[in-house]
Parts: C-alpha cells; structure tokens; sequence
C-alpha cells in the first residue's frame, strides 16, 4: 500500500512546533507499526511552501520544499497577539490562501491546527461547515467569519473533508485520530503510551479559563451582555429584552449577532454555565441549587446545557477540577 502523503505548509511567522509536532508523531506511528509487524512506510511526509524561505516564529528557519500533490495539508497555527493587525498579516499570506485553496479543489483534505483555522476559513474553506481553534479566540473566528459554525468545546472537528483543531496540544489529538484511521487503534495506543500522550480526552471546553477570555462585542453588545449579566436567575424573554433597549426583536437578533457572532441566548447560557463552574468549583451545593442559581428549573435541563458547554456532566465536572486541585505539587 502506497504511504499516506502528508504535507505541511510552512509559512512567514507560523509555529515551528506545529509544523513539526504532527510529523515527529507520525514518525513514531511508523516505527510502532514497524514493531507491529508493518512491512512498508506508513507516511511519506514533506514541509512545503510556495515561497522559497520560511521564517517561522521565533526567527527559526525552514527547509522547505515546492508545493506537491498530498493526501493531507496540514497548516500550522501562527501568534496571534493582541497588537496583530489580522487583516494586513492575512492579506500578505495571499499565496498561502491560493495554496490551500487549490489543494482543496484538487481532493487534498486539508487540516487546521488552532489558530491556523483563520487562515483557511480565509480561504473559504469553512464557510457552512462546523469548526473549532482555540477557545481563546473561538469568539473571534465567529464574528469574522459568521457562515462557519464554531465549535469552541471541540478539540478537533471533521466537515466534509475539512478539519480544524483547538489549540496547540490538540495538533496530537488529531494525529492519533489519524494513526487510529490510517494503521488501526492498536498502533496509534501504542504511540500515545510511547509519547506520552492523552488519548482520551473529548473537548477543550474544562480547559477554559474566563479570566482569559477577551472582551467580545461593542457598545451595543457589551451593554446587552451587561444587562443579562445581571439577571442570570431571571427567565429569557427576547421581547423583553429588545424592549429594554428601545428596539424591534428583529434589531436586537441582528446587531448581536453582527458584533458578537451569536445571539443572546447562546450568550447568556455561555454565561450561565460560567457562573456554574465556579460555583461547582467552589462550593458543595448541590447541582439542582445551582442550576436553580444560574436560571435553570429543571437540573436535567441545566446538566444537558452545561455538559454540550463543557463535556461533562457537573458531577463529574466538580470531581474533575477538585482532583486536579487536591493533587500535590513537586
């Protein structure tokens, strides 16, 4: 059987470790399915660009081929600081975007690994598809992006031969989903226990930190947001809202949604589960308490809305963070 050819695309500023970190994996995948009894090379694997030199972050130096046809693009992810001008470093990766654009028309399955999702949704890959990237900046990618549908408790996400993954670390949860694909669940296990690496974790939503997360919206927005901030216990009634701030229901959907990339419903359950976590992570009420707490009658309901936010049942949630917190440290 021929190698799966598997390509990434380097570029000025993106991050050495992820051009590399999937391939290194990819090598010790070969050499367990060697030990495995594998008689031919599972990967035939190549850094390209459409550029002859790459600098990437940190002023390191690639060696990069020519463009050729692959199986898989991989584009890495790049620094995506607050004073970046995101529009003018995009527009200079105008090659970049022609790249992944053809590789695509020509039945590559091209993949993101965090923040690179901005650089293929500049391409139009994504525009109706699911996605994710790093949920430090999955608001951003909506409100730029408002066709793709942006799953920001995902760690990597598969539509229709498009594939983009949370931040940094989850490059690898893609590489063992690829070894598990491409040479079976026993090659890829093997791999994860030689690298040391977690291959059972199912979303980035437990590793959220709100004190990160940026300011989302403009005036209008924030002023909403503010507003259903205040009243998280209270029920959720859009006529109500939109009359509070002297506008049709029509209005209000729209101009959220044009600064913030959703609505605010979705809003005040992302900020509804928030307050949750803490209080599961600080206290030992009961989970119908604080359903009751954050606006939710029926603990049932507020389990299924926490567990779709974050990926687990605030049972297990609470166990969760409280082991981490209880561990000791060297």
């Amino acid at each position: 059987m021929s190698p799966l050819r598997v390509s990434v695309l380097a570029y000025s500023g993106c991050f050495a470790s992820e051009v590399f970190g999937v391939l290194d994996l990819l090598t010790m995948a070969s050499h367990i399915a060697a030990a495995q009894g594998a008689v031919a090379p599972a990967y035939a694997t190549s850094v390209v660009s459409p550029r002859r030199r790459v600098t990437a972050s940190g002023g390191a130096r690639l060696d990069v081929s020519a463009v050729r046809p692959a199986d898989v693009l991989i584009v890495p992810g790049f620094e995506l600081h607050p004073s970046l001008d995101l529009d003018a470093a995009l527009a200079e990766l105008a090659p970049e975007t022609a790249t992944i654009r053809e590789q695509a028309a020509a039945g590559t399955a091209v993949v993101s690994l965090c923040v690179g999702a901005f650089l293929v949704a500049q391409a139009g890959l994504l525009d109706g598809r699911e996605a994710t990237t790093s949920w430090l900046y999955a608001d951003r990618l909506a409100r730029r992006h408002p066709q793709v549908r942006v799953r920001p408790e995902q760690l990597v996400v598969t539509d229709r031969g498009v594939t983009t993954t949370a931040a940094f670390s989850a490059m690898y949860d893609f590489a063992l989903r690829l070894v598990r694909e491409h040479d079976g669940p026993r090659v890829a296990r093997g791999t994860a226990c030689v690298a040391l690496l977690d291959d059972t974790r199912s979303g980035q939503a437990p590793y959220v930190d709100v004190d990160l997360l940026p300011t989302v919206g403009r005036g209008f927005a924030r002023d909403v947001m503010r507003w259903l901030d205040q009243r998280l216990a209270a029920r959720y009634d859009l006529t109500a809202l939109a009359g509070e701030f002297g506008v049709s229901t029509r209005t209000m959907l729209r101009r959220f949604r044009d600064e913030t990339g959703r609505t605010p419903l979705a809003y005040l359950h992302g900020a509804r589960v928030n307050r949750a976590r803490h209080l599961l992570e600080t206290t030992d009420r009961t989970v119908g308490s604080i359903a009751g707490d954050v606006g939710y009658r029926d603990a049932g309901t507020f389990s299924g809305i926490f567990a779709r936010h974050v990926g687990q049942q605030p049972g297990v949630y609470r166990a969760t963070r409280r082991d981490h917190a209880q561990r000791p440290t060297a």
